[in-house]
């Protein structure tokens, strides 16, 4: 089962906290987002696990680290790939199927994914 498709990209976003990762640097106007900013957003994830996550996620091409090192203290961000903007409609699919068959979440579904607050 290792070479079948499902399961490489569950094994990809299946871990805890990357939609998450994905979804929140999806949000909001600004495309790109540090990491204590994140760090902010996802609450509940340590510090070790986010950038465990990070790596991971930048590895598979779903996002990319933007360095920006004409500052001090160095600048990292974070942004999503063409690939990992991609995996936004799957995001949409998963919420659109909870409205349908799970949660009758009138707020979600009412709001629009780059404004959501999860």
């Amino acid at each position: 089962m290792k070479d079948c498709t499902v399961y490489k990209t569950v094994d990809i976003i299946g871990k805890k906290w990357s939609m998450y990762i994905l979804f929140e640097l999806h949000k909001g106007e600004k495309g790109e987002k540090g990491f204590n900013e994140l760090k902010r957003k996802l609450k509940d994830i340590t510090p070790k696990t986010l950038s465990a996550r990070l790596k991971e996620l930048e590895e598979q091409g779903l996002i990319q680290k933007i360095i920006d090192d004409s500052v001090l203290p160095v600048r990292c961000e974070y942004s999503l790939t063409a690939s990992g903007e991609d995996f936004i409609s799957i995001i949409r699919d998963i919420k659109a199927w909870g409205l349908k068959w799970k949660f009758g979440n009138k707020v979600c579904e009412n709001s629009v994914c780059r404004l959501c607050e999860l």
